[in-house]
């Protein structure tokens, strides 16, 4: 079950509350899950019943309770726990086949999604920032937004290139003033848009060094020191769902960070070291490795930024 279908779920069983008649309280358009934060447990946890509590005039634990039963009820569902002053924590059924499922699902959607992609029109930031979010909502079915109130720079330059550009328009928030100049052309790591389309290339690097080596991307097997990369790999579909239905496309640019940080520190442990020969584990870290370039890649082309093999 991907981060968006279980906020589906989340959304039916808030529908199915109201329906009984146990809550009234206006059903929201969507119901956000995200990580659980310190102090949390299981896959995903949601802070629906605290948003619910006001308007049905009931604390946020009585709501969680109600709407815990309902969502233990479902399909995929293997435990849900209250946590904190109302946290629903949900834990997924399938164990590693599901996390595997979860990966290769999020790859496919990313794919569906870069489909759509095409380099927008490139003059100001406002201009920039309103196509890409026209762009995103596409994928994600949803109608034309308002425009965005956006900040400009007086000293934007087209010596920087469009991919140095367009990250610099859209990389902070709509209320920041962006920040195009030459730090966007360092390769170093303390320029964002490099970690991101370095950290491309390197996955790229790993498959082609792994085909010299003579092995291919096997199936990926959750279980390993990889948890960090598979959860920023199976959520950037819910990154790009995030940044469509908020017009921020920011957020996938903060995402795109933290997936190629995951990457560049995982990647050390992919190809066989000295005279090692490849195991099922390098086969399957590699595949993780390609679901993130794969991901990078993918959302670097909803910002209209390339994402090429060698850096």
């Amino acid at each position: 079950m991907t981060p968006a279908e279980l906020s589906r779920t989340v959304l039916h069983a808030v529908c199915r509350a109201v329906e009984d008649g146990v809550l009234r309280v206006p059903v929201p358009q969507a119901v956000k899950v995200e990580r659980p934060r310190p102090g949390g447990c299981g896959d995903y946890a949601t802070n629906v019943a605290l948003r619910l509590a006001g308007a049905a005039g009931q604390s946020p634990v009585a709501v969680a309770r109600t709407l815990r039963e309902r969502i233990a009820r479902e399909p995929g569902i293997a435990g849900v726990e209250i946590t904190g002053p109302g946290f629903l924590n949900i834990t997924l059924d399938g164990g590693a086949d599901r996390r595997r499922r979860d990966v290769e699902d999020a790859v496919e959607q990313v794919r569906a999604y870069a489909a759509h992609a095409s380099v927008v029109h490139r003059g100001d930031r406002a201009a920039v920032w309103h196509d890409t979010v026209a762009l995103l909502r596409r994928t994600q079915g949803l109608g034309p937004a308002a425009d965005v109130d956006v900040r400009n720079h007086p000293d934007t330059t087209d010596a920087l290139g469009p991919d140095a550009t367009r990250w610099a328009f859209l990389s902070v928030a709509a209320h920041d003033l962006s920040r195009p100049g030459t730090h966007l052309l360092r390769q170093h790591e303390s320029n964002s848009l490099f970690t991101v389309r370095y950290a491309h290339a390197r996955a790229s690097a790993l498959l082609r060094n792994a085909a010299d080596l003579g092995f291919a991307p096997g199936a990926y097997a959750p279980g390993g020191d990889d948890d960090e990369l598979e959860r920023a790999v199976v959520d950037q579909p819910g990154a790009v769902a995030s940044a469509a239905r908020l017009r921020a496309p920011d957020r996938l640019a903060r995402h795109l960070v933290s997936t190629a940080e995951a990457l560049l520190v995982s990647q050390h442990a992919v190809l066989p070291r000295g005279g090692e020969k490849p195991t099922a584990a390098h086969r399957s870290r590699l595949a993780l490795a390609e679901a993130a370039g794969t991901v990078l890649a993918g959302g670097l082309s909803l910002l209209g930024i390339s994402a090429p093999d060698h850096l």
